[in-house]
């Protein structure tokens, strides 16, 4: 039966001793996960199965033999499986006397057993060193992607912590997620049995400073989706541009005329003209008058 298996991505260690040999009981997730990382380190990994030949998806280099003949290649055993199928162990007293245990299990529920899994373990093998270790991490943080430190290093050794696309995965999610509530708030808003109960203060702060910083916003994040690949030639399909592309064309129209309006020399006007002002206007003495309390009246407002 031919097993699949998966790539595993070691690393080169500039070390001329041999590395020791881990034994893992347990094919399930966390084992193959655990397993995963640890040939990525050098490691030689041995698992024992209760059927080597129906075991699979296994990391490649990983060696797969009964529990007897698994335990035998190793003096430290990672117990991946759960409490109730420790039962097997106690078969392999003497094989497993004055070896190392790890305990990896957690129980569903607390105080669901009078003991600890490790103290349990350590009387079904009382010849056995019992620790506890890898109960806090998940199979699914061991397996996360390529931003983990362990694979930075790999890819760019003087520099193991650079972040230099992470930061625009985090603000992708994070102007998606700040975009995403003013958008809700602007549409809570506009809903007739809230806009009655705001006055008309807040009601333009909400629907026009808001509403701008939500466009911004927006934008923003469909910008950072983009990355490098914004005006990359490459990533054009038949000379077309991207959806991502022609949904910024109005936003960033919008914005760039905003920028211009918000300008002190033209947005000066712009307040004289909601005023009341009018170029080359010659009026009366009343109606001077009633242009200068209206202009009063109207910045009392604002």
């Amino acid at each position: 039966m031919e097993k699949t298996s998966t790539d595993a991505f070691p690393f080169t260690m500039n070390s001329s001793e041999k590395q020791e040999t881990i034994c893992i009981f347990g094919t399930g997730d966390f084992g193959r996960s655990l397993a995963l990382k640890m040939l990525q380190c050098g490691y030689s990994i041995v698992f024992g199965s209760r059927n080597p030949q129906k075991s699979s998806l296994l990391p490649n280099g990983a060696e797969v033999l009964s529990y007897s003949e698994a335990a035998r290649k190793s003096d430290i055993i990672i117990i991946a499986v759960h409490r109730e199928h420790y039962g097997f162990l106690t078969e392999l007293t003497e094989v497993l006397k004055g070896k190392t245990l790890v305990d990896i299990s957690n129980n569903l529920k607390i105080n669901q057993y009078p003991e600890s899994n490790a103290e349990y373990l350590a009387q079904l093998v009382p010849g056995a060193h019992v620790v506890k270790a890898f109960n806090t991490i998940s199979a699914w943080a061991l397996q996360s992607g390529a931003l983990d430190a362990n694979r930075q290093a790999t890819a760019k050794r003087e520099d193991p912590f650079s972040t230099s696309t992470a930061w625009l995965s985090d603000s992708y999610v994070a102007l998606g997620i700040l975009g995403f509530f003013l958008f809700v708030l602007l549409g809570i808003t506009s809903l007739p049995s809230v806009s009655n109960t705001v006055n008309w203060r807040e009601f333009r702060f909400v629907q026009s400073k808001l509403g701008y910083l939500t466009l911004i916003l927006c934008t923003a994040h469909t910008m950072v989706y983009g990355g490098k690949r914004f005006l990359s030639p490459s990533s054009l399909i038949w000379y077309l541009p991207s959806a991502y592309v022609i949904a910024l064309i109005i936003p960033c129209i919008v914005l760039v005329i905003k920028f211009v309006l918000v300008l002190p020399c033209i947005d000066k006007t712009l307040t004289r003209i909601r005023q009341g002002w009018e170029r080359n206007a010659k009026p009366t003495l009343n109606g001077e008058r009633y242009l200068k309390q209206s202009s009063v009246h109207l910045d009392s407002e604002l």
